[in-house]
């Protein structure tokens, strides 16, 4: 069973840096898509990066030259680093797990599998 438990924000300032965890206890993080969601208050969610078991990523046209996604497979785990944080960053950051079909694996959310979500808070 998928169960995915994310860790890692808090409140930085502008400029910083915060790696984001996700960890599934159900050992399936080299099997499926994987991904990060964030929703800031009064947006919608919005996928910001994904990674397919074969360690292709994808990343929002926003956040592409700040976020990075990895995964260790031994640790079952997915990291979102984020450098560069701006006030705009802050959201609840949600991490997510579904199917992989092959190829890129999308930022839609159209995942099975979600965690509570981390708080991201930057200040100016």
């Amino acid at each position: 069973q998928v169960q995915l438990v994310e860790s890692g924000g808090g409140s930085v300032q502008a400029g910083g840096s915060l790696r984001l965890s996700c960890v599934d206890s159900g050992n399936t993080v080299s099997s499926r898509c994987m991904a990060w969601f964030r929703q800031a208050p009064g947006k919608e969610r919005e996928g910001v990066a994904s990674i397919a078991p074969s360690r292709r990523p994808a990343y929002a046209a926003s956040v592409k030259d700040r976020f990075t996604i990895s995964q260790d497979n031994a640790k079952n785990t997915v990291f979102l680093q984020i450098d560069s944080l701006k006030p705009e960053d802050t959201a609840i950051y949600y991490c997510a797990a579904g199917t992989w079909n092959g190829g890129t694996c999308p930022l839609g959310d159209d995942y099975k599998y979600w965690g509570q979500g981390t708080q991201v808070t930057v200040s100016s």
